[in-house]
């Protein structure tokens, strides 16, 4: 976004006539930007075969899905509706990776009529997988015991962490695959989120590379994601450049030990869509306490719950009046609940009507959005090469009422008595 004569622009779209068109709340989505982080990776690493798998769940909406699919990216998800949305998207079963956690024996049979690559987070399920469909590659998901990300709720590579297999599981794991002859086409690992070390990084992928090796016919590694994006001004990042570099040179001579070539995977979410993404609602009202200045906006946990979920921060600002003079507000939400986005922020003076914009809304935002309170899920718009795509309507009372089934056995009668 940027800041052209006293007006903000998202790749030469105003967001205040997208807000009058649409209405509020509205998220916005920059196509240029997820296509200039899909390259940023791509670039990155210098390996004979390497394949970038979009992580949905961070936003599921089936035009980004086709604009990483046109990228040539492939797809990972995380449940069965997920492989049927990028499917519908137009990826062949084959550029998609189902990694569940925890679901039913079912869901797993689901996956394999559909024809995509599987991916096997316990020992319980890979025994009854390999008596089943012996003939059916799959992929080991490890935990490499590595705590990393930036909070336990975001890491999940660590001891405790219920994602994947113990590496010190391995012997088990090899017990079962020559006792069912089930076939390991693939390994792999993701340990968190928001991760800024290189050196944790590559100690996992070091793990990974080694346990690789003890699978003969692996024909993809895949080494997650978790690279950190920037949440505040002269916020730090993943050095993905770096990363690559040292990935890269690990990776290739791998290979040359292994004998044969193998495809580098890796599957970002945020990575990709986080910096892509705008939130935009309106101040209903500004209520001054005795010790605060709230800003009370249209929306409220039920449209971007991730500050009150697990304290993530979004830059707010006023895009309505990009300058001026600026006082600390506690931005709210109009939920029954606590619900506030920003505590003491600094925010160019507000006035109720005034439009508020967040960033980094394209990862994780409209994905957890909710009907809590009742509240309709908003718009999404995408911006491509200049012009304004309506991808998700607003929606509305029959969207709420849709799915339930009224029943005329609580209805009542209001009977006239007669004096």
């Amino acid at each position: 976004m940027e800041l052209i004569e006293n007006r903000y622009q998202i790749n030469g779209v105003d967001p205040i006539e997208l807000c009058n068109e649409y209405g509020c709340p509205l998220y916005v989505y920059d196509a240029s930007k997820m296509e200039a982080q899909y390259k940023r990776m791509v670039n990155a690493f210098k390996v004979p075969k390497l394949k970038i798998n979009y992580a949905c769940k961070a936003m599921t909406n089936l035009n980004v899905l086709k604009l990483f699919k046109s990228l040539g990216a492939g797809l990972d998800t995380v449940s069965i509706q997920e492989v049927h949305l990028g499917l519908k998207a137009g990826f062949v079963a084959e550029e998609i990776i189902y990694t569940p956690n925890c679901v039913s024996f079912e869901e797993l049979e689901a996956a394999v009529a559909l024809g995509v690559k599987i991916n096997i987070d316990n020992t319980s399920i890979l025994e009854q997988f390999g008596d089943k469909y012996p003939n059916y590659p799959v992929c080991i998901r490890v935990n490499p015991h590595i705590m990393a990300g930036g909070n336990s709720n975001i890491s999940v590579g660590h001891i405790d962490s219920k994602f994947g297999i113990s590496i010190h599981q391995m012997p088990l794991v090899h017990r079962i695959v020559e006792s069912t002859g089930l076939k390991i086409e693939g390994v792999h690992m993701h340990t968190g989120s928001d991760i800024l070390d290189v050196e944790v990084f590559l100690q996992g992928a070091e793990i990974l590379l080694n346990i690789a090796k003890t699978f003969p016919d692996i024909s993809y590694i895949d080494f997650g994601s978790g690279f950190k994006v920037p949440y505040r001004v002269g916020d730090i990042d993943t050095n993905i450049e770096e990363l690559g570099e040292r990935i890269s040179n690990r990776f290739n001579t791998f290979i040359k030990e292994y004998g044969r070539e193998v495809e580098l995977a890796f599957e970002p979410g945020k990575f990709l869509v986080s910096e892509a993404g705008y939130f935009f609602a309106k101040v209903n009202v500004v209520k001054q306490t005795t010790s605060t200045v709230f800003a009370g906006i249209d929306s409220g946990l039920n449209h971007l719950i991730r500050p009150m979920f697990y304290g993530s921060h979004h830059t707010i600002f006023n895009v309505s009046k990009p300058e001026g003079r600026q006082r600390f507000y506690t931005v709210v939400g109009y939920i029954c609940e606590t619900d506030t986005f920003g505590v003491n922020r600094k925010i160019t003076e507000i006035t109720e009507g005034d439009i508020l914009g967040f960033r980094n809304a394209g990862a994780y935002c409209f994905a957890m959005s909710s009907n809590y309170n009742s509240r309709f899920r908003p718009a999404e718009v995408l911006i491509h090469e200049g012009k304004s795509y309506l991808i998700r309507e607003r929606e509305t009372m029959q969207d709420i009422l849709k799915n339930q089934v009224e029943h005329s056995i609580f209805d009542t009668k209001n009977d006239v008595v007669e004096a």
